[in-house]
């Protein structure tokens, strides 16, 4: 392996130039076989033009009743006819490629016969043979009179001289190139040479720095005032701030390390985990404000809601300070029938979608057991349904489901909304990632609670995704099912 920068420049430098010689002789070689080919193809044009109008002529002067049987008796004059005027050697053929008459054989012997088989299907097709130094075309096309196919002329010409031309070019082009790349490299190795040494200098200084001694000094040329001679000034002023500042910057380091960490995780956690219960309490509260007792039975149903909530929502600002503290424990994993889960989550936030003028449509299957933690995976639930309201077009509706897909449970989150970009997708599961909604971000979010699943699921040994097309944005969740009590599938 090369380690030094002298090498590398050198190594560096043919490649590329070894890389610009290859690309610019295949390049060079593309250009005149695609010349070539125009050109033959330009001059089978013209062959085709003329053959044609004197086949036709042919036909004026004697038609017959049969045009597949005049053709089959005038083969042999046509093929002497054409071979004088086009200077080719010529061959013809009846519609289903039986050879009538050829004006010779070896032209037309040991050669690829894909052309009259393109002629047969009604195509216009030519090949090039190249054999010792030669290079022969055969060229066949169907002959077409009154809109009927009476026949397939073939005709073999030669074509070495044109590519004798080519080769000429294309290697005077190779030597012209490779001279002039290789004065280029000299010129190049000159140069790394003249950049190299200093930075030798500068890397054997930063050694000593590495070491522990501040007191080294890189020496230049005062006549150098390049960019290497102010890289050396500045490397030495560079040395003597650092020798002022290394005592603070060790004693401080740790410590502000510590508090940073402690500050950005909790205030992060209690941004987004408090909002979505409070919402939720919220909305059952003003409902119960609204219709008092009237309906005992909703006002019931709400006040154990808004208490279940508070007590959740207690216990998660305690799990959050002790995760500010480092000392949070992690709650115990059972079985957790999910499907109940899902839908008193879809029944809690479905007073919050209402207000919003959406709804929510959930498909739920029986006996969604998992092996997991029941308030952590709610979390996934409430943050994927929160994002769903929060995110989708007034009147639509938001689709949940959930069923046993093989030895997983799937949950299926859709709502219509603004697409989202391929290239946020692929960040829209990190901590802290902000999709922007219109050229802004959504008021009050920090970017935790897509970060938040993607880590509750790994947790439990599933899977995530989040696809967006034609306004319709679905994220699934996999997690593994549970057979029985402490028995996973």
């Amino acid at each position: 392996m090369v380690r030094t920068i002298r090498g590398k420049f050198l190594v560096g430098f043919f490649l590329i130039f070894a890389l610009s010689f290859l690309l610019l002789n295949q390049t060079v070689d593309h250009l005149i076989q695609k010349n070539n080919q125009n050109m033959i193809t330009d001059d089978l044009i013209g062959l085709k033009k003329n053959s044609n109008i004197y086949v036709r002529q042919a036909f004026l002067i004697n038609h017959f009743t049969n045009d597949d049987l005049y053709f089959g008796q005038m083969a042999e004059e046509i093929v002497s006819d054409l071979k004088r005027a086009t200077s080719s050697e010529v061959s013809a053929y009846t519609v289903d490629g039986v050879l009538l008459h050829a004006s010779s054989n070896e032209a037309f012997a040991g050669a690829t016969d894909e052309d009259l088989k393109q002629a047969l299907e009604g195509k216009t097709a030519y090949t090039i043979t190249y054999k010792q130094g030669t290079a022969a075309v055969h060229y066949s096309y169907p002959v077409i009179i009154d809109g009927s196919h009476v026949g397939i002329l073939r005709f073999a010409k030669d074509f070495s001289l044109l590519y004798e031309q080519s080769d000429i070019i294309l290697k005077t082009i190779t030597y012209l190139a490779f001279g002039i790349l290789a004065v280029a490299f000299l010129f190049s190795y000159l140069l790394s040479r003249n950049l190299t040494i200093p930075l030798v200098k500068l890397s054997n200084a930063s050694s000593e720095v590495m070491q522990g001694n501040l007191d080294v000094r890189i020496d230049v040329k005062p006549t150098r005032r390049d960019e290497i001679g102010r890289l050396a000034a500045n490397f030495n002023e560079m040395i003597g701030q650092i020798k002022q500042q290394i005592a603070r910057i060790e004693r401080d380091r740790d410590r502000l390390e510590r508090l940073n960490r402690q500050r950005k995780t909790f205030f992060d956690n209690v941004t987004h985990e408090l909002k979505t219960p409070l919402t939720s309490i919220l909305g059952y509260a003003e409902i119960i404000r609204q219709q008092g007792e009237s309906d005992r039975a909703f006002f019931e149903k709400g006040m154990n809601h808004v208490v279940q909530e508070s007590e959740r929502l207690h216990g998660m600002v305690l799990r959050l300070l002790e995760l500010s503290r480092e000392t949070a424990g992690s709650e115990e994993f059972k079985q957790v029938d999910t499907g109940q889960l899902l839908r008193d989550t879809c029944e809690a936030l479905t007073f919050k979608a209402k207000r919003y003028h959406k709804s929510i449509d959930s498909e739920i299957e029986e006996g969604l057991h998992v092996y997991g933690q029941e308030d952590r995976i709610r979390q996934i639930f409430i943050n994927l349904l929160d994002n769903a309201i929060k995110y989708s077009k007034p009147h639509s509706e938001i689709e949940v489901q959930a069923k046993r897909a093989g030895e997983q449970v799937r949950y299926r989150f859709a709502n219509l909304g603004e697409t989202i970009p391929p290239e946020q997708l692929n960040e829209i599961f990190e901590p802290y990632y902000v999709p922007e909604r219109h050229g802004a971000k959504e008021t009050g979010s920090v970017g935790l609670g897509l970060g938040i699943v993607k880590s509750i699921v790994d947790d439990h040994g599933g899977a995530v995704r989040m696809t967006s097309e034609n306004e319709l944005t679905t994220v699934v969740v996999e997690l593994p099912f549970m057979k029985s009590e402490g028995e996973l599938a």
